[in-house]
């Protein structure tokens, strides 16, 4: 499962990222996940429960943006929404196509918090 790979790189990153901004603990990081990515989004989202325990994102709020795939085709010059990978253009019907948007796997964001929390009454 490439996922639990993919949910520690997510870890690693946004980890790094607050470290390197001697932020207390992560509160929420944004994904771009594109439809055409190949990941499996709840195989994502099981590996990163597992990956955020004991890290700074643990309790963080993960939000995740699909992007939809696109494609262009490279003989029409078509350009049309891509479900799945082979596709034909639906104007020529060529198989010479580009994808232009839809692979995407990116952090998009990371929000960091520089006070540590406290438990509730130990405040002073």
């Amino acid at each position: 499962m490439h996922e639990l790979s993919i949910a520690e790189g997510i870890v690693s990153l946004a980890e790094e990222q607050a470290r390197n901004r001697r932020a207390a603990r992560i509160e929420e990081v944004e994904l771009e996940i594109g439809c055409l990515a190949g990941v499996e989004p709840g195989a994502l989202d099981f590996a990163l429960e597992s990956a955020v325990k004991g890290t700074l994102l643990a309790g963080a709020r993960l939000v995740r943006r699909y992007i939809p795939g696109e494609g262009k085709c490279t003989d029409c010059e078509a350009v049309f929404p891509l479900r799945s990978l082979p596709a034909p253009c639906p104007a020529c019907g060529s198989w010479w196509v580009a994808v232009t948007r839809g692979k995407e796997l990116r952090v998009k964001s990371v929000v960091v918090s520089f006070e540590k929390e406290t438990a509730p009454g130990t405040e002073q």
